[in-house]
């Protein structure tokens, strides 16, 4: 009855609403399809809404994913275990419709100013440190695809930010959709910032990942080109002196680094292997490289100091980047980013 009328009025605000009736399948569902909103009433059958919470805030795929707690109960006390297990709203029943709607409104616009990328809406900065950190965590085999664009400036100096900011968007389509599709359930999508990405995954799925990424974007890339560019295969601009230039089409490469060929131990580790991955996926002949590079090759005094590896993690200094010295790209955002135009959805 609640979940109906709950449905009836967000619906009628064009919201997009799915009605899961008990906590396993919620916290699968949540895994599965990332939701933007979720409101949860604390007495779900089989797990309660208290374990729901607990469990989707341990995942970093969805640990950003606002949830609005809704609830017969409206004692201090109810309210405090509830805001204790981090939820970000507590309603009881039964709710006024205004303040419900108000307080959707303001989830999503809090989640989206603090948490995702404002072009693509993906997980960024530390949300990218946080998914890279929880599998360093774990004994599961793992790995990361580290996607930049080739080129990608004279494009965007060229066309213009505009079709530059389409550029970035059709390569965050392609990957939740491949992902989606090909992936794990618990796979995730990451937006560094500007033209890089990032998709945590398993071994077994990184190679059908990486090939079916790099077909569908050579395929549906095309669409962003003039046709006498495309007919050339090249870019005509200028350098950066102001010289007349033709620049090669954009290209996409991917970057593979897991834990199977090699052991990285911290997340500095896995941004160093992640630079030589991308640099030599530039240069291969299908722009997709694996690394094959060890742990005593990037921090050799490590090994020969220490004798031993250390599980300590350091979230704040991680950052993809070909100069091994920068390590603040990550928690960063391309500056001509613009806000993309989406669809709400709520769960």
């Amino acid at each position: 009855m609640i979940a109906r009328l709950l449905k009836e009025i967000l619906e009628i605000e064009s919201y997009q609403v799915t009605i899961v009736l008990n906590g396993e399948d919620a916290v699968r569902f949540t895994l599965h399809e990332t939701p933007q909103l979720i409101i949860v009433d604390m007495m779900l059958p089989g797990i309660d809404g208290y374990e729901v919470i607990r469990r989707l805030r341990n995942h970093p795929k969805i640990m950003h994913i606002p949830i609005i707690a809704l609830s017969a109960l409206g004692e201090p006390i109810d309210k405090i275990r509830a805001y204790d297990g981090d939820v970000d709203g507590y309603i009881t029943k039964p709710f006024n419709t205004d303040e419900l709607l108000a307080r959707v409104r303001r989830e999503l616009r809090r989640t989206q100013q603090s948490y995702l990328s404002p072009l693509t809406g993906l997980p960024g900065g530390l949300q990218v440190v946080r998914a890279i950190n929880y599998k360093l965590s774990s004994s599961d085999p793992w790995s990361i695809l580290y996607l930049d664009l080739d080129n990608f400036k004279a494009f965007n100096d060229v066309y213009g930010f505009l079709t530059g900011n389409e550029m970035i968007l059709l390569v965050s389509s392609i990957c939740q959709k491949v992902v989606y599709e090909y992936g794990n359930t618990d796979d995730f999508v990451g937006h560094i910032g500007g033209d890089d990405f990032v998709v945590v995954t398993a071994p077994d799925r990184a190679n059908n990942l990486c090939m079916h990424i790099s077909n569908r974007y050579k395929e549906e890339s095309a669409l962003l080109y003039r046709s006498e560019d495309l007919r050339r295969g090249s870019i005509s601009g200028v350098d950066r002196k102001g010289r007349p230039y033709q620049f090669p089409l954009v290209s996409l490469s991917i970057g593979v680094v897991n834990n199977q060929q090699c052991k990285p131990y911290t997340i500095q580790e896995v941004s160093y292997l992640a630079a030589e991955a991308k640099r030599n996926a530039k240069q291969s002949s299908n722009n997709i490289s694996h690394i094959s590079s060890q742990p005593d090759k990037i921090h050799p005094e490590r090994s020969s100091a220490t004798g031993s590896s250390s599980s300590f993690l350091y979230p704040p200094s991680f950052a993809f980047s070909t100069n091994i010295y920068a390590f603040h790209d990550l928690l960063h955002f391309n500056q001509n980013d613009t806000l993309a135009e989406c669809e709400h959805q709520v769960y």
